[in-house]
């Protein structure tokens, strides 16, 4: 170390190496694309090392940038911790939380009970964004994620919420049109509707090769609600989850003896914020409301 240290130095390194981009952090931070740049370089100067390095498309971080990143990362949740103690957060949940969610299980499933939630802990600020993605909680794209596989890597908690059923559905129309298939054989004559290849953001969802090597997707998209809207209205055969298609009339399962996936559910947290008392509410609350509606995920 080469000069004094100004402990607040970090939060601009932190809000570039969550953001990628000087202006991304400037934003948030609510300051100026200069002052990210000054006070960063102010940073490395003290420390006698190179944090960030300029790229293609974005700032990334020296070796030396992760190792400081990470200390200051469990210096953050050790102080948010600290603050909702002397607070009395305990006595009252408040602040906001971000829930990443895929589209599916954010926008069916989790999207009309998230009231409930609100009702509970009225000092609480949600924020659900339900995309078909996996979110990086080191980054700060959520607070909690949900997955539909446990993390390989980083200082994350992952709790399983459930397993869940896929099945094969196609509309009624659909079915009164090229009629029900009675073998898996017959399936790669139908059409079908499936994710596209290039992106998927996780291995779990490519499922239409398990089925049958034959089938190709005439109609594909990236998130499950449009590949659910599709189904519904005729174009062809699609994978659904059951939660996803069991409260749509128009829709018949296909071969349920013969066709059935099981995936999970996964709850991730971040390490330093699992003990926040907001963290912990969301948290109990979404492995709570699963676990209850295990007959709608595993019928």
């Amino acid at each position: 170390m080469t000069g004094k240290l100004d402990w607040d130095d970090l939060r601009y390194l932190l809000a570039v190496a969550r953001a990628g981009r000087v202006s991304t952090a400037a934003k948030r931070l609510g300051v100026d694309h200069s002052t990210v740049i000054r006070r960063i370089g102010v940073l490395e100067e003290a420390l006698g090392a190179r944090l960030v390095d300029r790229g293609p498309t974005g700032y990334d971080l020296t070796d030396r940038g992760v190792t400081l990143v990470a200390a200051a990362e469990q210096m953050e949740g050790l102080a948010l911790a600290a603050l909702d103690e002397l607070s009395g957060a305990d006595a009252k949940v408040s602040g906001a939380v971000r829930i990443g969610a895929p589209d599916g299980f954010g926008t069916l499933f989790l999207a009309p009970r998230i009231g409930r939630l609100a009702n509970l802990h009225p000092g609480l600020e949600l924020q659900l964004i339900a995309m078909p993605r996996v979110f990086s909680l080191s980054k700060r794209e959520a607070d909690l994620a949900i997955g539909l596989s446990p993390p390989r890597s980083g200082r994350l908690v992952a709790t399983k919420l459930t397993d869940y059923r896929l099945g094969l559905y196609g509309a009624k129309s659909y079915i009164a049109l090229r009629g029900m298939p009675g073998a898996i054989e017959e399936l790669p004559s139908h059409t079908f509707i499936g994710y596209i290849d290039d992106l998927l953001y996780t291995p779990e969802l490519d499922y239409l090769a398990e089925i049958h090597p034959g089938i190709k997707a005439s109609l594909r998209s990236a998130g499950l609600i449009a590949q659910l809207q599709s189904a519904k209205a005729g174009f062809g055969l699609c994978v659904l989850p059951h939660f996803a298609a069991a409260g749509e009339p128009s829709l018949v399962p296909v071969l349920p003896d013969k066709v059935g996936l099981i995936r999970s559910l996964w709850l991730l947290t971040h390490s330093d914020l699992k003990d926040l008392p907001r963290i912990r509410a969301v948290s109990r609350f979404l492995t709570e409301e699963t676990r209850a509606s295990r007959d709608l995920f595993l019928p």
